[in-house]
């Protein structure tokens, strides 16, 4: 069995989400076998008393504020903490991370120098997936089929030109911080602001009108089809990790065609992307009754009730196998390869 670091925290908005991530992850791995060892990005290693404080509490219904984020980014210092020691040793590091540096390619770039090994994509990939405009242009480039977009460069006139209502998104998040709806100019500039706070990039896209799903993707094959059904009008922030606020159904009760279609494109977008190890691709269903790429995520979350292994178990992969491969695929990887 495998020495693992299992690497959790963030000075993120998403440093909850990771948290309760790690939470589930680690009783997995232990079961597995594996020796493991839990460092935040923050805190450094942590013994046993501070993993039951940290990794117990669920995710709040807001993500954390700019001061205290801005408080624990003071304190954190990935360069160090990478070459410093606190992952040296290990066999492998278990990434259980959400959100910008640690999902969006600079953590795995500083891994890849240290020659460690780590799950999930590489540098390269999480930049691609991350950042929403470069993966919307991969995804046209491909002929890869998603919602038409504008990215914020002041002119409401051509944002308009898309149609009401409208997504306002960061280019550069996670679990839809910063994410708003505007219906029509006057509710525009108040999500232009939101989301400007997040990422000085803006993606301004149609809302499709249709039904949403997600595909799970481990190694190069993709997983069961999901339906989500939030309670607002989009999956954002507070329906992700509220409970009660989005029922989700697995296997999503659709026509097979369908299901073979986003399972397809699932794939294909994986790739595109040049993503390994695993993935969740997000979908919704146009006018024309035809899926389209809403994004995909790197570092999904990994509680047993997250999309991702929601998705693996449609496809008789439990939450102890899905991590189990998720190691297995990273170690078989020359260390920074």
């Amino acid at each position: 069995m495998a020495r693992i670091a299992l690497l959790t925290g963030g000075a993120s908005p998403e440093r909850d989400v990771a948290y309760a991530t790690a939470a589930q992850e680690l009783p997995a791995l232990r079961d597995l076998g594996h020796e493991l060892t839990v460092v935040d990005t923050v805190e450094g290693v942590l013994d046993g008393e501070r993993e039951r404080i940290l990794l117990a509490p669920g995710v709040a219904r807001q993500p954390p504020s700019f001061a205290e984020l801005a408080a624990l980014a003071a304190r954190e210092n990935l360069p160090a903490l990478v070459a410093g020691g606190s992952l040296s040793g290990y066999d492998l590091v278990f990434l259980a991370l959400h959100g910008g540096v640690y999902e969006g390619g600079p953590l795995q770039a500083l891994l890849d120098l240290a020659g460690l090994r780590y799950t999930g994509s590489g540098a390269l990939g999480s930049g691609l997936a991350m950042d929403k405009e470069v993966s919307k242009r991969l995804l046209r480039a491909d002929g890869l089929p998603t919602a038409k977009w504008r990215v914020w460069r002041g002119d409401r006139g051509e944002l308009a030109a898309l149609g009401w209502p409208l997504v306002v998104k960061p280019a550069n998040a996670g679990s839809s911080v910063g994410v708003t709806v505007a219906h029509g100019l006057e509710e525009l500039d108040a999500a232009l602001d939101a989301a400007l706070v997040v990422d000085r990039v803006v993606l301004v896209e149609e809302l499709l009108p249709g039904r949403e799903f997600t595909v799970g993707v481990l190694g190069e094959r993709a997983l069961g089809v999901g339906e989500i059904l939030p309670s607002h009008e989009i999956f954002d922030y507070e329906c992700k990790y509220t409970p009660g606020m989005t029922r989700e159904v697995f296997p999503a009760e659709i026509p097979e065609a369908l299901a073979a279609r986003l399972r397809e494109l699932a794939a294909a977008t994986h790739l595109s992307h040049r993503l390994r190890d695993f993935s969740r691709v997000d979908f919704k269903l146009g006018a024309d009754g035809e899926p389209y790429v809403l994004e995909v995520n790197t570092l999904p979350g990994m509680t047993r009730t997250s999309l991702l292994p929601q998705s693996a178990a449609v496809a008789g992969v439990g939450f102890g196998e899905l991590c189990r491969e998720i190691c297995e695929l990273a170690l078989r990887r020359e260390p920074g390869a």
